[in-house]
């Protein structure tokens, strides 16, 4: 069986909305932190929660091609990407001075 470019571009889209759930997660998790009495529950439960959501989903759009791995862990940095550039810090500290 061939792998189609709709299919590698779908396995991307899928790594795309697979980043979006686990940093948009993070970025709520994280704003939510300070209201919280137990921090460390939210924290904990958020992490397992969105690795295990995203292990499923690559594991489910891999079926068996690591093509479609490949295209959806590509997606997947690429959100992160523009997320870190959408809630980043307006001016970044230099790591040398």
């Amino acid at each position: 069986m061939t792998i189609t470019i709709v299919q590698l571009s779908l396995a991307f889209s899928l790594g795309l909305g697979l980043g979006l759930l686990y940093f948009g997660s993070l970025w709520l998790t994280v704003q939510r932190l300070p209201q919280m009495r137990r921090p460390e529950w939210l924290t904990v439960g958020s992490f397992l929660g969105r690795t295990a959501i995203c292990l499923l989903g690559f594991y489910l759009i891999m079926a068996g091609r690591w093509e479609r791995l490949l295209l959806a862990t590509l997606g997947f940095l690429v959100m992160r990407s523009i997320l870190v550039r959408r809630w980043g810090p307006e001016n970044p500290k230099p790591l040398s001075k």
